[in-house]
C-alpha cells in the first residue's frame, strides 16, 4: 500500500510517517505540505492512500480530493476537527481520523483500506458542498483554479478543458464525474460540454430543437435539444431566486 502524507505542519507529517511505519505492508512514497504539491506527486508516484490533512493553506484537502482524477487514491483525512467529518464521507473519504491519531484508530483505518484496495475501486460519491477551488495539473505545472473563474468545460475522452476567460487547462478527470462535484453551479448542455450558470448571457434557439449557449465572454457554447429543457428551467430558477432576494 502506497501511500501519501499530505500536510502543511512538518512534525505532524513526521508523526504519521513514524506511526505509519508500524504497519509492514505500508509505504510512505512521499509527503506534501500543500495541495498543489500533493496534485504534483499524485501524478508522479500514483500512490494508493493518501493521508490528507483539511485545513492548509491556498487550497485545502476538500479542493485536493474534489481534484484528484477519478482513479486517484483513497483518500484518508486527518484533522483536528470533527466538524468536516460529515463533509468528508460525502467527499468519498475511505476514513475520517482526529488528531491527536491514536495506534488503535489508525490500525482500524488501515484494515479498512486494506479491504477495500483488494475488491473494486469505490465509486465517487456526489459532493454535499461544491468546492471553492480546484488544482489542476497541466504540463507538470498545478493551477490553483477558483471555480467561480470556471466559464465552462468540454470533455475530452477521460480527460476535461476546464476553460476559464483567456486561459484553458486540461483536468484528468471525466466530464460526469466532476459535474457531480461541480453541481448545481454547473449544467451540461450537451454530451460533451456544461456551462457555469452564472457565465450565461443568452441561449439562442437553433434548428431541430438545438441551441446555442452564449457566455457574457462572448464564447458560444453547444446545447442539444436533450440537455435545452432542464438548461431553462435551471436559469428561470435561478433568475427567480436572484429576484426575490
Amino acid at each position: 500500500m502506497r501511500a501519501l502524507i499530505v500536510d502543511d505542519e512538518a512534525p505532524a507529517r513526521s508523526k504519521l510517517r513514524r506511526m505509519l511505519s508500524a504497519f509492514g505492508d505500508v509505504e510512505v512514497v512521499g509527503e506534501a505540505a500543500d495541495g498543489a504539491s500533493a496534485m504534483a506527486l499524485v501524478a508522479e508516484l500514483r500512490p494508493d492512500v493518501m493521508f490528507l490533512d483539511v485545513q492548509m493553506p491556498e487550497a485545502d484537502g476538500f479542493a485536493v480530493a474534489a481534484s484528484l482524477p477519478d482513479d486517484g487514491p483513497a483518500i484518508v483525512f486527518v484533522t483536528a476537527f470533527d466538524r468536516y467529518a460529515l463533509q468528508a464521507f460525502d467527499t468519498h473519504a475511505s476514513d475520517y481520523l482526529l488528531k491527536p491519531v491514536e495506534p488503535a484508530r489508525l490500525e482500524r483505518a488501515i484494515q479498512r483500506l486494506r479491504t477495500s484496495l483488494q475488491g473494486a475501486s469505490p465509486a465517487r460519491a456526489d459532493a454535499v458542498a461544491p468546492p471553492a477551488q480546484l488544482l489542476i495539473v497541466d504540463r507538470g505545472a498545478t493551477h490553483v483554479v477558483r471555480c467561480a473563474d470556471i466559464e465552462w468545460l468540454q470533455s475530452a475522452d477521460n480527460y476535461v478543458n476546464v476553460h476559464l476567460r483567456g486561459q484553458t487547462l486540461l483536468m484528468r478527470r471525466t466530464l460526469e464525474s466532476l459535474l457531480k462535484d461541480l453541481a448545481p453551479a454547473f449544467v451540461r448542455t450537451h454530451r460533451s460540454a456544461a456551462v457555469a450558470l452564472a457565465c450565461v448571457q443568452a441561449v439562442r434557439p437553433r434548428g431541430n430543437g438545438d441551441a446555442t449557449v452564449v457566455l457574457h465572454s462572448g464564447t458560444e457554447v453547444p446545447c442539444s435539444r436533450q440537455h435545452r429543457a432542464a438548461l431553462m428551467q435551471l436559469l428561470q430558477d435561478r433568475s427567480a431566486g436572484s429576484a426575490a432576494s
